[in-house]
């Protein structure tokens, strides 16, 4: 079983910084992507970053030169640094993989429990 566990959230005035983190754990073999999703109630989710396994990286217009992620492999972890935050950020953060498991032919997609990302002043 492979699960993904997050943290990080919290409420921060605007200008400020979080870092989100979110780790892998369980019979995995090997993990393809790395990305974390918003959603805001009454919205779809939407992709914020991604980081594939060759290391490109990808990121929504509005978090762009804002926003980075990073992954730390031997660890199964990675991070979404959040910095210049508005009030447009607020929302619920979820981690988001594509990963191997252990025995298995085919990856699947897995999610963290989401954390919630309040800027506000």
């Amino acid at each position: 079983q492979v699960q993904l566990v997050e943290s990080g959230g919290g409420l921060v005035q605007p200008g400020g910084s979080l870092r989100l983190s979110c780790t892998a754990s369980g019979s995995i073999f090997r993990i393809n992507s790395m990305a974390w999703y918003r959603q805001i109630p009454g919205k779809q989710r939407e992709l914020v970053a991604v980081v594939i396994s060759g290391g490109t990286t990808n990121y929504a217009d509005s978090v762009s030169g804002r926003f980075t992620i990073a992954r730390d492999n031997a660890k199964n972890t990675w991070y979404l640094q959040m910095n210049s935050l508005k009030p447009e950020d607020t929302a619920v953060y979820y981690c988001n993989a594509v990963i191997r498991p252990i025995g298995a032919i085919v990856s699947s997609n897995y999610w963290g429990q989401g954390t919630q990302v309040t800027v506000s002043s």
